[in-house]
């Protein structure tokens, strides 16, 4: 390879590091980090010791509780903005089922690996953001200062330029001056690329899943959650189909007979057959409606034309008024697709008869290689998710296709319910030079 070419292509490439989308991110992650990593740890600090002071009475646990969840919702901040920002895609930790009875759930708040992890992540952010505000911000000012010296030799009258003490003899020797800052000034780029390399690694390490172990752990609870729904699914259908459609036939079966036989008598009753074949006629049409609901609930028809015509006919028998927003475009696996269809039903089921919402909207979209569903009520709000609840059977249903589900429901409403499900069929668009999509979602936990 030819020296000069190769000593060309990097002098290029160094001009062009700090005017790259990925340098800007970087220095928005190196300025944001020391203020934000300062007010999550202010707050942790006083969660603690405010829990710590009121320990003797309740208040004190639920405090402490309240502030480690409020450790893991700072690591979620911080996992967003890693996303855009550091080029990172870091997916959620898995934290522990929450199991009834109030001293199960002391134990599991209070001892959430997740939640240390991320108390962990905020004690260790706190000086390495400073570090990588000042080998950022000392040699940018410096390079801009030097760069720029044969201009302030001019304004100054040959003084020495206040807080870096640069001073030449004549104009003539600023200008080696300046080529050292500009110089500076190409270095900081690759500054930067190194505190970023350095700040992902506990991003991935303390804010994501802890283990392999932990992960292999989660998919086979989501995987006994899948044989559970499905063995509940068969000995629902079976039941209808025993109860309802099974009854509806023999009915059926023994109107006609009756109507046979009195067909075959001497004397025949006309009155009597016609009301019988009546009968069995309305019995085989309550049957095919059962049939077609019992179908509908397996796999709704309206799927065949896609999940945007399936939501808005859902939409358009709801008795709240339903948006429905579908922007995919393309369309998604079949299981993700009906899954996605399910929940939304069942969203608006819920908006429907517990908060009272007179306004819904259904929002569909791709977002880093997932499918997000975002049902939103101008309902009343309060809405949580509980152990054996209708959210928490959401929970375990999404689970199966590792899917996650969060739930933003303050009082007074609005209600945000966000499902964000891997979408198989889509890979991630490449990124340049090892930046890759973030995974962002919208939604808060519910």
């Amino acid at each position: 390879m030819d020296p000069k070419a190769t000593i060309t292509r990097y002098a290029r490439r160094a001009v062009r590091e700090p005017f790259r989308r990925r340098t800007a991110s970087e220095f928005a992650w190196v300025l944001l980090g020391v203020p934000v990593a300062l007010l999550c740890l202010c707050a942790l600090v006083a969660g603690f010791a405010l829990g710590v002071l009121f320990s003797p009475v309740l208040a004190g646990i639920a405090l402490l509780a309240g502030t480690l969840r409020g450790a893991r919702l700072a690591g979620r901040l911080h996992r967003t903005l890693a996303g855009p920002l550091l080029g990172i895609a870091v997916p959620p930790p898995v934290l522990r089922p929450l199991e009834p009875g109030i001293g199960k759930w002391t134990g599991n708040r209070l001892g959430e690996p997740a939640s240390w992890r991320a108390v962990a992540y905020l004690l260790l952010r706190v000086p390495m953001s400073l570090a990588g505000l000042a080998l950022t911000v000392y040699p940018l000012v410096f390079g801009a200062a030097a760069a720029t010296y044969p201009l302030w030799w001019f304004l100054l009258d040959g003084a020495v330029l206040p807080v870096f003490d640069l001073r030449t003899g004549t104009w003539l020797a600023s200008l080696p001056l300046a080529g050292a800052g500009l110089l500076t000034l190409l270095a900081v780029p690759w500054v930067l690329h190194g505190i970023a390399f350095v700040d992902r690694l506990p991003v991935r390490g303390l804010l994501g899943p802890a283990t392999l172990s932990a992960r292999v752990r989660e998919l086979e609870r989501s995987r006994a959650g899948a044989v559970d729904d499905a063995a509940e699914r068969l000995r629902r259908i079976e039941r209808d189909l025993h109860d309802g459609a099974q009854a509806h036939l023999v009915a059926v079966a023994m109107k006609l007979g009756i109507a046979r036989d009195a067909l075959g008598a001497g004397n025949v009753d006309l009155d009597q057959v016609r009301a019988l074949v009546t009968a069995a006629h309305g019995g085989a049409t309550r049957t095919l409606t059962e049939l077609r609901d019992l179908a509908r609930g397996i796999r709704p028809a309206g799927l065949d034309a896609g999940l945007g015509v399936a939501l808005s006919t859902v939409a358009s028998q709801s008795a709240a008024g339903v948006t429905v927003d579908v922007r995919p475009a393309h369309r998604p696996a079949a299981a993700v697709e009906t899954i996605l269809y399910f929940a939304a039903v069942e969203l608006l089921a819920n908006a429907a008869k517990h908060a009272g919402a007179v306004a819904v909207r259904v929002l569909v979209r791709e977002a880093g290689g997932d499918l997000v569903l975002t049902v939103t009520d101008e309902g009343h709000g309060g809405a949580r998710l509980v152990p054996g609840g209708g959210l928490d059977g959401l929970v375990r249903r999404v689970g199966t296709v590792d899917g996650r589900l969060d739930v933003h429901s303050p009082a007074g409403g609005p209600t945000v319910v966000t499902i964000a499900i891997p979408d198989g069929r889509q890979e991630a668009a490449a990124a340049p030079r090892g930046f890759a999509r973030s995974k962002g979602w919208g939604g808060c936990g519910w």
